[in-house]
């Protein structure tokens, strides 16, 4: 059985099989901060041939799944300079890259707010379950910034047609919404009613074979292309140049000051 990391970030619970693992930082509505994408990465690791680990269920404590990424990090970012802001948002790419590619089945479980990286989190899941009330949603553009790392499994997610629509828009969206476009597979209207549906799911995953599934996970994401290297690392580049940029700096001042941006007014 593999030793998982000691975390400061998250919860984890082994348990029959399923690793249950809950992002912790509920004060900033479970951000996604380096080091929490660092621990995550971590358990990814730890886990990654171990087939008694058979499912991993991702939640957010306190209500929310994920806000997405922590402005902290990109104020200290900011003191060295854009290629600090590559750096970043390219090891989220690396943590979407790794759990799609996990071999145990990846399920999430959406409250709250699944915003950015948290949506990007649920695009990278094989099973997604949802309350009817978790608002989804692509606010980088409202900040001048861009989905980099996230925008090419959201496409292959949903689709080129309504990740336009939701990237260009940074519209918000509930889980019932989430549902009709494929985003998510299951909506429930209460909480038990959410841990009876992951109880079902879980039961289904734990009648197919571990490595059956890891396989056929495999050759399901070949048959469907995957978002590249290359293309990721254009992306984080031009990430950089948004975040040091003209919207960028005012998109982020206006966040954190509680404002409409100059384009917005």
């Amino acid at each position: 059985m593999s030793t998982l990391p000691v975390c400061q970030t998250l919860l984890l619970e082994l348990h029959n099989g399923v690793l249950h693992i809950t992002l912790n930082r509920p004060d900033s509505r479970n951000a996604m901060s380096l080091q929490m994408v660092a621990e995550l990465r971590a358990v990814l690791a730890a886990i990654h041939d171990d087939r008694g680990v058979r499912a991993l269920v991702i939640g957010g404590a306190g209500g929310h799944f994920c806000a997405g990424g922590d402005l902290k990090d990109m104020a200290s970012a900011r003191a060295q300079g854009a290629g600090a802001y590559r750096d970043l948002n390219r090891v989220f790419g690396a943590l979407l890259q790794e759990m799609q590619h996990a071999p145990q089945v990846v399920i999430t479980v959406l409250q709250g707010a699944v915003l950015g990286g948290g949506f990007g989190l649920a695009c990278v899941s094989d099973v997604a379950l949802a309350d009817h009330q978790a608002q989804f949603g692509l606010p980088e553009t409202s900040l001048g910034l861009l989905p980099a790392q996230i925008a090419p499994f959201v496409v292959q997610r949903i689709g080129l047609t309504e990740a336009r629509r939701l990237a260009l828009t940074a519209a918000r969206f509930d889980g019932i919404q989430a549902r009709k476009m494929g985003l998510v597979h299951f909506v429930e209207h209460d909480p038990q009613a959410l841990a009876e549906r992951l109880d079902e799911v879980l039961a289904h995953v734990l009648c197919c074979a571990p490595e059956a599934n890891a396989r056929t996970k495999k050759l399901l994401l070949a048959s469907a292309g995957q978002p590249s290297d290359a293309l990721l690392d254009q992306a984080a580049q031009w990430f950089s140049e948004a975040v040091t940029g003209t919207e960028g700096i005012e998109g982020t001042m206006a966040f954190v000051q509680k404002r409409k941006p100059g384009w917005a007014s």
